[in-house]
């Protein structure tokens, strides 16, 4: 298993695992971090199950090269579908998004009833359903699939007055309307740059979980039981990417805010293959 020192590696199928990349720099300043964005795959969440496993095992197999110390899939996608089978097999602790949002989501809700956004992918995994019904099992959970917010925010149309995603985000959310939640997973990590959109039609009563902040924080807990916390300097972050660098480079700091900046290298993520065969997951 990697030292201390090691990097943080973090992958998403495009660029909205950058917003769990921005907490893990607010909370864990002195981390470095490498960041892998299939952003010439995008998006995973319309894909078949087949073709999301064989993607993530090679995403991971790439951070592994870097000799990371942890592995963060901060793709609601891929933590809802990649198997235990595989995951438990990594030499390096790994930590899906899904268990974390489940668990801030039965802890917030007053009520019981609570709402799931994700791509087709993540709903039809019934994902977060299962990990909130092992907390909860009472809890009435509404589930919609959204596959329009992930190619919407990739190409800009995030802000809180844009009128093209505000329209989307209206037929989206008739279903968790309907059904009176009082918290609401945002299951990708691209819908946090949505959430001034998303949480003006739902309320100020409904509590917005944003599954990337909740991973930051269980990423923290975690190595700091383990005394793997690097609490001294100054993290660095790179960022790897399996298309254009250009547009990685326009587009980063609408999801990274004060903490844009860093090394940016293309490549070619399909020369990576995983061999499992380690000592733990998470």
């Amino acid at each position: 298993m990697a030292g201390k020192n090691a990097p943080i590696g973090v992958f998403d199928s495009g660029l909205g695992g950058l917003t769990t990349v921005r907490e893990l720099r607010r909370l864990l300043p002195g981390e470095d971090i490498v960041y892998f964005g299939d952003t010439g795959r995008v998006p995973y969440g319309t894909r078949g199950v087949d073709t999301i496993v064989e993607y993530a095992k090679q995403d991971i197999a790439f951070l592994l090269s870097q000799n990371v110390k942890y592995v963060i899939a901060a793709c609601g996608t891929v933590s809802s579908t990649l198997p235990t089978s595989i995951t438990q097999q990594l030499p390096v602790p790994y930590l899906g998004v899904v268990p974390s949002a489940a668990a801030a989501a039965a802890a917030a809700t007053k009520t019981g009833r609570i709402g799931v956004l994700g791509t087709p992918a993540t709903i039809h995994s019934r994902s977060y359903e299962k990990a909130i019904h092992a907390i909860s099992p009472q809890a009435q959970i509404t589930a919609t699939a959204c596959p329009l917010f992930v190619p919407l925010v990739e190409n800009g149309y995030f802000g809180r007055d844009n009128q093209v995603t505000r329209l989307v985000a209206q037929d989206y959310l008739k279903q968790v309307k309907a059904a009176n939640v009082d918290t609401l997973i945002l299951g990708c990590t691209h819908y946090p740059l949505i959430a001034p959109i998303l949480g003006d039609l739902m309320g100020p009563d409904v509590v917005l979980i944003d599954p990337g902040w909740e991973a930051a924080h269980a990423a923290r807990n975690w190595l700091a039981q383990q005394k793997l916390l690097r609490t001294e300097g100054c993290g660095t972050a790179r960022y790897f990417v399996s298309d254009s660098t250009d547009n990685f480079r326009q587009l980063a700091g609408w999801f990274l805010g004060e903490y844009a900046g860093g090394e940016v290298c293309r490549i070619r993520v399909d020369d990576f293959h995983l061999e499992t065969g380690g000592e733990q997951s998470i």
